[in-house]
């Protein structure tokens, strides 16, 4: 693998464990906002099933890019 190759591999490397530290963050906030808004008597049910469904979304697009941070063992 030539050095403009690999740095190519470590930049994308990079920017998906950028991106997976990203989706882990808003995935912990939206948990910590849906926790604070059910205390709520008043809350919008609507909104919290809104945040919920957006934090599953996080958590599936978090498998997706861990998955491809994982080796390929064939390679």
């Amino acid at each position: 693998m030539t050095d403009d190759e690999q740095d190519k591999v470590d930049r994308e490397l990079f920017k998906n464990v950028e991106k997976l530290r990203q989706l882990r963050i808003e995935h912990r906030d939206l948990d910590e906002t849906i926790a604070r808004l059910s205390m709520d008597i008043h809350v919008n049910e609507v909104e919290i099933k809104r945040l919920k469904r957006r934090k599953l979304l996080l958590k599936d697009q978090i498998e997706r890019v861990s998955s491809h941070l994982i080796p390929d063992l064939n390679a």
